[in-house]
């Protein structure tokens, strides 16, 4: 927020020279300069201290410059503040959470510190091993939070985003032994659930991916493969906003992630799968127009850059290789802008800020959260750069 005032003494009311409008100009940008300065040195966009933890610092309330004269009294800036970020009350929905090793647990985790209630869908066949692990303790240690406290997952809801109503659902599913006793897992279901839980939720996670052919190269993929990817990683983001959305407060906010192979080669990263996170992209800004409109929700994705999660972890895993994931992240330290390691938190803090109040004007945006890899356009590892000094 921007207020400047500008008085006049009394014996320059009724007539300002030359003179004086080229100081009221300059007062002017020096006010405006000082804001900036203000903005970009303020603590709602510090660098976090610590890797592993989400934290927060509040500005100044109000920030203030004053310029005077003998002919003028002040001109004042003043800026809102300040900017913590605070989730409390609201409901957060994580659709793809199994363990803490990934990203979707550091988004959750990143929103539980601002004080967001917790809720996850996590698919059928591996529901009760997550369960067990958080009766167990397993997830303990990844549940702290930068108070001391734990983050508490207030109901894990069985999800499988590739069927939309039960109507979907076929034989084979309903009576195969990793669903035995479970029913109301299609994003239908778990939507109305939710609703008969919670009546309204604030942000929508789809922290979802799947490409039973992803080790195959496109030319290798079949048609089955392909869409099975874009029903698993895409499609099913649009599912759930449109199933999740009516029961969105007004200025919510849904939030995918993705991967840099929508719009560059990786090679290893196939079965369609690249094609599912363009496609995820594309429908991140249309969504953002459509949901905006109609809900007044912000719809946004992360490009994530690579981190060996237990998912990841199972891509190309070969006997005394490197899996893709390794190679991946090995490649980045190499060539990233930033040569360090990126962790989980990253991502969560980043999404924290894009579902958080701080960001009430961004949609429809995709932000890369990976060191700066996305920038490069040249291998610095490359054997024909070895003798070059960078």
């Amino acid at each position: 927020m921007l207020r400047i005032s500008t008085t006049l003494s009394n014996q320059y009311s009724k007539q300002i020279n030359a003179s004086t409008m080229m100081f009221t100009r300059n007062a002017v940008f020096a006010a405006a300069a000082a804001m900036v300065y203000g903005a970009s040195s303020g603590a709602a966009f510090a660098p976090s201290t610590s890797v592993s933890n989400t934290v927060s610092r509040s500005a100044p309330a109000v920030f203030q410059q004053q310029s005077q004269s003998r002919q003028y009294s002040s001109t004042q800036l003043q800026m809102a503040g300040p900017a913590n970020v605070d989730l409390t009350g609201k409901v957060a929905f994580v659709a793809g959470v199994a363990d803490s090793s990934g990203y979707g647990w550091a988004i959750a985790r990143a929103l539980a510190s601002a004080g967001a209630t917790i809720i996850v869908g996590t698919w059928p066949p591996v529901l009760k091993i997550f369960e067990m692990g958080i009766r167990k303790g397993s997830f303990d240690d990844d549940s702290i939070l930068p108070d001391g406290s734990k983050m508490e997952i207030a109901k894990v809801y069985p999800l499988d985003a590739v069927f939309d109503t039960a109507e979907d659902v076929p034989e084979e599913i309903k009576t195969n032994k990793r669903y035995a006793g479970l029913d109301g897992y299609t994003i239908e279901e778990v939507a109305k659930a939710v609703e008969a839980d919670y009546g309204k939720i604030d942000i929508l996670v789809h922290s979802l991916a799947n490409g039973p052919e992803v080790t195959k190269p496109l030319l290798e993929t079949s048609r089955k493969g392909y869409l099975a990817a874009s029903s698993a990683s895409a499609y099913s983001a649009v599912s759930l906003l449109q199933k999740f959305g009516p029961i969105m407060n007004e200025g919510g906010n849904m939030l995918s992630l993705t991967y840099i192979a929508s719009e560059k080669v990786i090679p290893g990263y196939g079965g369609g799968m690249s094609s599912a996170k363009a496609q995820l992209e594309s429908d991140t800004r249309t969504l953002a127009f459509e949901a905006g409109r109609k809900w007044n929700v912000r719809v946004n994705t992360v490009s994530a850059g690579p981190l060996k999660s237990r998912a990841a972890s199972a891509i190309g895993k070969e006997p005394g290789q490197k899996t893709f994931i390794e190679y991946a992240i090995d490649y980045s330290k190499a060539n990233a802008p930033l040569a360090q390691d990126l962790y989980n938190d990253d991502v969560g803090n980043s999404a924290l800020f894009l579902c958080s109040g701080l960001a009430r004007t961004v949609t429809g945006v995709t932000l890369y959260v990976d060191n700066g890899l996305h920038a490069m356009g040249m291998a610095l590892d490359s054997e024909s750069m070895a003798d070059s000094k960078n």
